[in-house]
């Protein structure tokens, strides 16, 4: 270990292309897989953009529901009724993070079970 402390940055690179050479592998890939110390092991995720709204539920009043899907998503009342009847079921596909959630908010409020996907 001492001698790997020591060696000059050269020397590593040459050991490190030996390893790659003698063992069919790649430091980079090595990195990526974990082996690249932080958080090994620990996969990289990606903060997700768009959201899917499902209501999952429309609880005890539908009523006030039905009026936040239809100011919400811009329907009439026959459309946001239908919606919310067919619970569960997906209200909107491809929202943004912020309008998602606001819509999670109002809903839950209102004493709706919404899921994010």
């Amino acid at each position: 270990m001492k001698d790997l402390e020591s060696a000059s940055v050269l020397e590593l690179n040459d050991l490190v292309k030996a390893i790659e050479e003698k063992f069919g592998v790649s430091a980079a890939a090595v990195a990526a897989v974990g082996g690249g110390g932080g958080t090994a092991g620990a996969p990289v995720a990606e903060e997700q953009s768009t959201y899917t709204v499902v209501l999952a539920s429309a609880g005890e009043q539908k009523i006030a529901v039905m009026k936040i899907v239809k100011e919400a998503l811009g329907l009439g009342l026959k459309d946001a009724k239908d919606l919310v009847d067919a619970a569960p079921g997906t209200l909107k596909e491809g929202m943004k993070k912020e309008e998602a959630n606001d819509l999670k908010k109002k809903i839950e409020a209102a004493g709706g079970k919404i899921e994010l996907k």
